[in-house]
């Protein structure tokens, strides 16, 4: 990335707040996804329990659309504030879980934090448009996934650390605290927020499916959308079988996962860094592509019995998924109408991360069935496929001005995200 496109996002006040924001609240929240499970399996002594954690925390992405519409419905900035409060308020209640009776307590607290996540994300996503330079949105993008990769990097050290010493109530609270401050950075936030333009749409529950119209109406957002999709898909099978990978390719413990990921999320971080600059130079299928193929020959490495090659495999694995997700939600930020933009990333970020959660599941029985050395080669071939179509497709007609996809959008009614 230039240092002129990180220096313009990080010398404007918004954006310095909102990546402040990220870091801060996103500590708590690594922290705290790590030590859920390890809470659960240490009070009720199941795997399956604790395994759980990870599908509380990440199924309200399945109502991304309804919580997009409310998002559409709701003045942004206070979305943002709102939620980051409510969870400061839920997360507390996790001092009453003592015992495995009441594991029942935390997994409502996560349901709720899916929920506010899910409704931030949106709020998010239709609100930094309004507060940046559209110039800055590749830029800004970027960064944001630096700061929330390299805050992955120390939180779960330090989580796992608290855990020990004082248990999960700890970490409860320091997840509280980082809500908190992170709302009253939200708030700090100067953004006019414009009036939604008036857009004809189906009228009661159709309305909920407006964002996907939007998304599947363009030509230029489609295959991006799709694109994210897919090699999220992949990434969630090769995430299942990175045990395997540590123990049967590589010959180590199974600690050495921990060695794997740390590398990955380096990746990610340097990637975040040139996302801006190189989305400004590359048209957005060629970036997209360019990310898909560097993730697939990243996972392809991962089969060889070397350290060397395994490392270098994640690193490019970190590097290639954020360019994928990066382009696909500065495409969207761009081409869709602010009165739906709400809902469109919402019913985008539940398309692009639900097939990742179906594959950690599949790839659980997958490489119980199928050695690693096998399964990875043809991740590999099915994500080169995915960059090959992204370049070789027919570029999208169908679009209006600045590619916006052509729907009822007239001059003259107006119709959110996850957590940092």
């Amino acid at each position: 990335m230039s240092g002129g496109g990180t220096g313009r996002v990080l010398r404007d006040r918004n954006a310095g707040l909102y990546l402040a924001g990220v870091v801060v609240s996103g500590f708590g929240t690594t922290s705290m996804w790590l030590v859920a499970g390890i809470w659960v399996k240490k009070l009720t002594g199941s795997d399956a329990l604790a395994a759980l954690t990870v599908f509380a925390l990440w199924a309200p992405v399945l109502a991304g659309p309804v919580l997009g519409a409310l998002a559409d419905r709701l003045p942004r900035r206070p979305v943002l504030v709102g939620a980051g409060l409510v969870m400061a308020a839920v997360l507390p209640v996790l001092l009453l879980l003592d015992s495995a009776d009441r594991v029942w307590l935390l997994f409502a607290v996560l349901l709720v934090y899916g929920v506010c996540g899910t409704l931030h994300e949106a709020a998010e996503a239709a609100l930094v448009p309004q507060a940046l330079d559209g110039r800055l949105l590749g830029d800004f993008n970027g960064l944001r996934m630096t700061a929330n990769e390299g805050v992955k990097l120390l939180a779960p050290l330090l989580g796992a650390g608290l855990f020990v010493r004082y248990g999960g109530a700890s970490v409860a609270l320091l997840d509280a605290v980082t809500f908190a401050l992170a709302a009253g950075i939200f708030a700090l936030l100067r953004v006019r927020e414009e009036k939604p333009e008036r857009i004809t749409e189906p009228r009661g529950s159709a309305r909920l499916l407006e964002g996907g119209r939007q998304l599947w109406g363009s030509r230029a957002l489609r295959p991006l959308v799709l694109a994210g999709a897919a090699v999220m898909f992949l990434a969630g099978l090769n995430g299942a079988v990175v045990y395997a990978v540590a123990g049967g390719v590589l010959g180590h413990a199974p600690t050495y996962v921990g060695v794997l990921y740390a590398v990955q999320g380096a990746g990610s971080v340097l990637s975040g860094l040139a996302a801006g600059t190189l989305l400004q130079r590359l048209p957005e299928r060629v970036f997209t592509a360019a990310g898909a193929a560097v993730f697939a020959l990243g996972v392809g490495a991962r089969a060889l019995p070397y350290d060397a090659a395994a490392l270098a495999g994640s690193a490019a694995i970190g590097a290639g998924l954020p360019c994928v997700l990066v382009a696909a939600l500065t495409a969207v930020q761009r081409e869709v109408p602010n009165g739906v933009l709400g809902r469109a990333a919402a019913t985008a970020n539940t398309l692009v991360f639900v097939p990742n959660a179906l594959a950690l599941a599949l790839g659980a029985g997958l490489v119980a069935l199928v050695d690693v050395r096998v399964l990875l080669p043809v991740l590999t071939a099915a994500g080169l496929a995915v960059a090959l179509l992204l370049v070789t497709a027919r570029p999208g007609g169908g679009t209006g001005p600045r590619g916006r996809p052509v729907v009822a959008v007239t001059p003259p009614v107006p119709p959110t995200g996850r957590r940092p």
